[in-house]
């Protein structure tokens, strides 16, 4: 299962065969440039090269006319090849502002499977993820029903066990398709467990020692309160998220009620430019959205960070958003909104 869903390409055709609706896209792999070409010229541009056996951001492409085709092609193939050892790519059309929204599910080897709300990680940079919160302002629970029983569905038509997630785009229209299944636990998992009251780390060591997931008596999970994670790199988000390696002088972490922080670094500590710019998650919960965003402005405050620079500062700028106060979030949020709040603010 982790091999099947964890071949994108693969992926698509699996769910299309259970009935999971897909972005259109390619039949399977896309060899060439040309083959690309014809591709999007059916569906209409823009489109989206994506590496097979992608994950991170590495490996997209988006192509918003067929000047671009050639030199993004190779552009996607070279990153995938550098990343993941596999060049091989696929397209799918590119939808404009949708929502990136996932479903974590847990599955062990009794024949149990269950999906623990979504997750809304829509606000990205480079196709990766900045900021995650549950559950998303935009669903409904006829949405959420209707997106867990898709998420559970791959599940079961794959046989899978332990922790996953289902991602899909959700449009503007509340119709969603699948993206992809990560196979694994995610950086973002800690606003699920805020709201269900879980310990997946805890659920998979079970999983894996053979022993059913710990709380079926409570399958029907319903989201309690709201979690907003806050992926704290080490980066300049002034200067195109560009990294900022450095050691750190000094480290101060935020308290308080519905405050969470999960990190490695401590003062002393050198930030590597060689591995991943992910040095620290701080996690807030509220009752309601927003004394989840009201803790997240103090906690972010409080965090101190000295030596590097790091996106706490754009963490704070995205609160600040009258489009993320009402909930208004979208995979192209970082880019449209981020100039109109250094306006509002100045």
């Amino acid at each position: 299962a982790i091999e099947m869903m964890g071949d994108k390409s693969v992926a698509r055709v699996t769910m299309q065969g259970i009935g999971v609706p897909t972005v259109p896209g390619s039949d399977g792999l896309v060899e060439t440039a040309a083959q690309a070409a014809v591709f999007a010229e059916a569906v209409g541009y823009p489109v989206l090269i994506k590496a097979s056996a992608g994950g991170g951001g590495k490996g997209m492409r988006v192509v918003d006319d067929a000047t671009q085709i050639e030199s993004q092609f190779v552009a996607a193939r070279t990153e995938a090849g550098a990343a993941f050892g596999n060049d091989q790519v696929y397209l799918e059309k590119y939808l404009r502002h949708p929502r990136h929204i996932e479903v974590q599910v847990l599955a062990d080897n009794q024949g149990n499977a269950v999906h623990l709300c979504e997750r809304d990680c829509s606000i990205q940079r480079r196709h990766q993820k900045l900021l995650e919160e549950a559950p998303s302002p935009a669903l409904n629970s006829d949405l959420r029903h209707r997106m867990g029983e898709a998420a559970l569905a791959a599940v079961r038509a794959t046989g899978y066990l332990g922790a996953g997630t289902v991602e899909f785009l959700l449009d503007d229209q509340g119709d969603f398709y699948f993206m992809e299944m990560n196979t694994r636990i995610q950086v973002e998992h800690p606003v699920t467990e805020q709201i269900t009251g879980t310990d997946l780390i805890k659920e998979q060591i079970r999983i894996a020692a053979g022993e059913p997931i710990s709380f079926l008596d409570r399958i029907q999970l319903q989201p309690w309160g709201h979690a907003i994670e806050f992926r704290i790199n080490a980066e300049d988000p002034d200067n195109n998220f560009w990294p900022s390696p450095g050691t750190i002088t000094d480290l101060v972490v935020p308290g308080g009620p519905g405050v969470r922080m999960d990190t490695h670094i401590y003062p002393g500590y050198t930030v590597s430019p060689y591995y991943d710019s992910l040095i620290a998650k701080l996690i807030v919960w509220g009752a309601t959205r927003e004394e989840a965003i009201a803790r997240g402005k103090r906690a972010l405050r409080e965090l101190k960070v000295e030596g590097i620079k790091t996106t706490i500062p754009l963490h704070l700028r995205v609160l600040e958003t009258a489009a993320f106060v009402a909930g208004e979030v979208y995979t192209d949020f970082v880019s449209v909104h981020l100039e109109d709040v250094d306006k509002e603010n100045a």
